[in-house]
């Protein structure tokens, strides 16, 4: 057999493999390129900032267009920028920048990863539930059916209008024989409720209420509130200060409440992380964060960018939490399943 007819390795005249001395000459060619410590460094400043952002989140002010809530509304998006920034680095071939790049991604891991893993457990005795059916819905007895289905035992809603509420009460009654409907938000339960009424969270009418749920092993305090819709205004940028008014009500709310045990539904318009949710978040733990299987965004519904329906609890146990099926509202619906 002749050299040219020969299909094997790729080998030179003493049969040794080749692959390894290309390899070695690659290496080589990086170690004599000075450049590569060199190059890359507006990438490697990037990633600095990119890592100051993550961390000195919450010292960025809100003074100008709630900058600060709208940073921590979108916090773990910056992620995004990990993988940009690396794929730049290696076109770059720049080593400065590719260590720099180990700063964001631990930052964003430390911020973040325990919400990527799946955290839920079987068990628990009490599902709850939480929807913005979306004053506008096309279809509320739909919706209405879908949710009957979902196998909650409470079931809260938010942004009820007034003439649509028959048709949710129609359309939940077979499965939930007991219920209330404070201004815009309504509680429907599978369980007895007890001392249902309005919670003043500062907006001059109800979009928010209390009932004790009466369950087997003991009573249950659940909220429900839908706080102001985050505003972007062309003159203010992005504000939120009413939202944040009924945020330090409702907290006030919780924190006077003597049941050991308080479940929080609704549409709070803000994430775990914006800072003016801190009168509710610091008292009650997100059921996502407790026991769910990755970020859980829920709005907007037709590509969920965050979590601003939450579940929250305290004195209670998450098991595990999760989203429901897309409805005809621009939220998804979420539920958790708790251990009392």
């Amino acid at each position: 057999m002749t050299e040219t007819e020969y299909d094997g390795p790729e080998d030179d005249r003493s049969g040794n493999d080749r692959s390894g001395s290309r390899f070695g000459a690659a290496l080589d060619r990086l170690r004599r390129d000075r450049g590569i410590w060199r190059r890359g460094i507006v990438l490697a400043l990037c990633a600095v900032a990119l890592t100051l952002l993550m961390v000195f989140h919450s010292d960025i002010p809100n003074r100008i267009g709630n900058l600060g809530s709208l940073t921590e509304t979108f916090l773990p998006w910056l992620g995004l920028f990990v993988p940009l920034l690396l794929v730049l680095a290696l076109v770059r071939r720049s080593a400065t920048a590719l260590i720099a790049l180990l700063l964001p991604a631990v930052v964003w891991l430390n911020l973040f990863g325990g919400l990527v893993a799946d955290k839920s457990a079987a068990g628990g005795d009490l599902t709850v539930a939480t929807h913005n059916v979306n004053a506008d819905n096309p279809d509320p007895a739909g919706t209405a059916r879908q949710l009957a289905a979902s196998g909650a035992d409470v079931l809260a809603l938010e942004e009820l209008k007034g003439d649509v509420v028959p048709a949710y009460e129609e359309g939940l009654a077979e499965e939930y024989p007991y219920h209330s409907v404070q201004g815009t938000v309504g509680l429907w339960s599978k369980l007895p409720l007890r001392a249902a009424q309005p919670v003043d969270i500062r907006m001059g009418w109800t979009r928010a209420m209390r009932a004790n749920v009466v369950t087997p092993k003991g009573e249950v305090a659940v909220y429900v509130a839908h706080l102001p819709s985050v505003r972007v205004k062309l003159n203010a940028g992005f504000t939120a200060n009413q939202r944040d008014i009924s945020a330090n009500a409702l907290g006030e709310a919780i924190s006077a409440d003597r049941h050991e045990r308080v479940v929080l539904l609704g549409d709070l318009n803000g994430t775990m992380n914006d800072r003016a949710l801190n009168a509710v978040t610091s008292q009650l733990r997100s059921t996502q964060g407790a026991a769910g299987d990755g970020f859980g965004f829920s709005w907007p519904a037709s590509f969920p960018m965050a979590r601003i329906d939450q579940i929250m609890v305290k004195g209670v146990e998450p098991m595990s939490s999760w989203a429901l099926p897309e409805t005809q509202s621009d939220h998804l619906p979420i539920a958790a399943r708790v251990q009392l």
